[in-house]
């Protein structure tokens, strides 16, 4: 892929240090970092804010990896002027999926999913409606109804703590939690898989990915992670992809689709694995897989709500300030506080998502087990 794709910008939070190593390598023409002091620290490449930087006529692509919802702004952005974005982060299709799916119809935005389960679904997919290319919509995917798909299943592996008994998880420490099965990933997200909060993300995802309704989007466990899901047809043909569990293959995807490319990584040797497992999932182990179910039934701004609540809840674990029980806990109040608007602004939903991280910021989480079966 060297010469194939050309760094236009670059965008980071605080890490300075890393940016400024990045830039030096790929000089690119735009930078954006919210730490920032001087611009004078990434000449000549030209400081923008990154709601500009996306939308710049010399971008084609824009890959959104950040974690939670400092995604969303440049999402749209990007999306409203009509680019291709490669999108990774969960929480913006979480928080505010109506609205990004509508500014990318508007506008001729495209959206590709990076996540290793929605590009395994649009993988399945391709050639199903148009062999050539995805038609230039809201997303490559939403042309499920044309294909006739029946449903999708996306695959669990149960994180760090499957094997533990649930009565047991009181005292996990944030190491522990960090050490996934089988994939490598940041922290944030390492936790949720624990929890199974980012199944329950991917779910929603989903939802506005394929525009397939919660009742036609399934999970079940797989451990292996290596069938990343399957989508099932009307005349009960089902396809499945799969792969190691190695997010380079659904970020290489997205950047380089509508082509394939030679990759170096270690290929899936199934003899290797001998067997590929399946279960049903047991929900009453996850709590907030169950909390991010309801809260997507529920709709509006509940699922805001979801993501900066269990932001806030998996950082204050990480630094050790609660424990892993508490997260559901400190979640599911936060959910029961919201009083919710069906029909939100983006305003409103970017206010949601600021209401569940600040209730769930300090203070201390109720002692009773998180329930999502009541109605609110």
């Amino acid at each position: 892929m060297p010469g194939e794709l050309h760094v236009i910008g670059l965008a980071a939070g605080h890490q300075i240090e890393r940016l400024a190593a990045q830039v030096a390598e790929f000089r690119p023409r735009y930078v954006s970092c919210a730490a920032l002091v001087s611009s004078d620290r990434f000449a000549p490449a030209r400081v923008l804010p990154p709601e500009e930087l996306v939308a710049q006529d010399d971008v084609d692509l824009v890959l959104v990896a950040t974690v939670g919802g400092a995604g969303i702004r440049p999402t749209l952005a990007a999306l409203g002027a009509g680019k291709l974005v490669a999108l990774a982060n969960k929480e913006v299709l979480v928080v505010a999926g109506a609205v990004v799916t509508r500014v990318a119809e508007e506008h001729g935005g495209v959206l590709l999913p990076v996540d290793s389960e929605h590009s395994a679904i649009w993988q399945c997919l391709v050639g199903e409606d148009r062999p050539d290319r995805w038609t230039k919509r809201s997303c490559p995917l939403a042309l499920w109804e044309r294909a006739r798909v029946r449903g999708i299943v996306l695959t669990a592996s149960g994180g760090a703590f499957r094997d533990r008994d649930p009565a047991a998880l009181d005292d996990v420490t944030p190491a522990e939690a960090l050490k996934h099965p089988n994939w490598q990933m940041g922290p944030k997200v390492t936790v949720d898989c624990a929890t199974l909060m980012n199944k329950g993300f991917e779910v929603i995802e989903a939802h506005w990915l394929f525009g397939l309704p919660d009742d036609r989007i399934d999970v079940v466990m797989h451990r292996e992670s290596v069938v990343h899901s399957l989508v099932e047809f009307v005349d009960g043909s089902v396809k499945a992809q799969l792969g190691p569990p190695d997010m380079r293959l659904p970020i290489q995807y997205a950047l380089t689709y509508p082509q394939r490319r030679p990759a170096a990584w270690p290929r899936l040797d199934l003899v290797h694995h001998g067997r590929l497992t399946f279960q049903a999932l047991d929900e009453g182990r996850y709590p907030c897989f169950q909390l991010a179910r309801e809260a997507a039934r529920q709709g509006g701004t509940f699922p805001g709500v979801l993501s900066g609540a269990d932001e806030a809840a998996v950082e204050r674990f990480i630094r050790g300030e609660i424990r892993f029980t508490d997260i559901p806990r400190l979640v599911e109040g936060a959910l029961a506080a919201h009083r919710g608007i069906a029909v939100p602004t983006l305003d409103e939903l970017l206010a949601a998502e600021r209401e569940g991280r600040d209730r769930c910021s300090a203070g201390q989480p109720r002692s009773s087990a998180a329930s999502a079966s009541r109605s609110r």
